[in-house]
């Protein structure tokens, strides 16, 4: 069994070289580690610091870099990633370092030989983590989940994790068309209307505010509800 991992980042230099190595040193066992880094037309030293990390990854991990000439978004960059992917199953892991790459086996485990290609699994935050983020944070995080919820029957708990474990067949035949943050909520809406059943791994998490580089905005909330509501009826 092979896991690509997709890595979009955007402006993100003070970190993705720390996210390149815990990726590079986390042990999936029995799987075969593919890396995907798509650098979404960052304007800092975030290529820079992506090429010096190839020298992390021993010849056993395939490493591609995909390079945008400019920003697109980060779904329009898993997208991208996804192009790429050769894995039996995909997941995505952010360059600011809010997420643990040592805790991808933990969601790895609930595959069972890859004998249930009709099951997904996010990584769940928790609240606890929630109030250094700010106040805004948790109840648009809330209201984002409890809204997909209620529309799509489900019971997750956080459905704005970047921890979404995915067959990657599956994935490339979701045609998501989400450019920014939306993603999270299209990609997730997507798997509910065909079936698939998602569970939730509890997963470490640091989180970070607008002032050390948080890239969404109130805005993303407003388009993560209307493609909640968008592709229960119309998508």
């Amino acid at each position: 069994m092979k896991l690509s991992i997709i890595i979009p980042a955007h402006n993100e230099e003070a970190t993705i070289k720390q996210v390149l190595e815990k990726v590079a040193g986390v042990d999936l066992g029995e799987w075969e580690k593919e890396v995907i880094v798509v650098n979404d037309g960052s304007s800092d030293g975030t290529k820079t610091m992506i090429d010096d990390a190839l020298s992390l990854f021993d010849g056993r991990q395939k490493v591609i870099m995909v390079h945008h000439e400019k920003n697109l978004g980060k779904g329009a960059a898993i997208q991208t990633g996804l192009k790429k992917a050769s894995g039996d199953y995909v997941i995505i892991q952010d360059a600011d370092a809010e997420y643990d790459p040592s805790d991808i086996p933990n969601l790895l485990s609930l595959i069972l030989n890859g004998e249930s290609y009709q099951l997904a699994v996010f990584g769940a935050r928790g609240h606890k983590a929630y109030p250094q983020r700010g106040f805004h944070y948790v109840i648009g995080a809330w209201l984002l989940t409890t809204f997909y919820n209620i529309l799509y029957r489900q019971k997750l708990t956080d459905l704005y994790t970047c921890y979404k474990l995915i067959p990657a067949s599956i994935f490339k035949d979701l045609n998501i068309q989400s450019q920014g943050f939306e993603f999270e909520a299209e990609v997730s809406c997507k798997l509910a209307k065909r079936g698939v059943i998602i569970k939730e791994v509890s997963i470490n998490y640091k989180p970070r505010n607008k002032d050390q580089g948080k890239h969404i905005k109130f805005i993303d909330a407003i388009r993560g509800f209307w493609a909640i509501l968008k592709y229960r009826f119309y998508g």
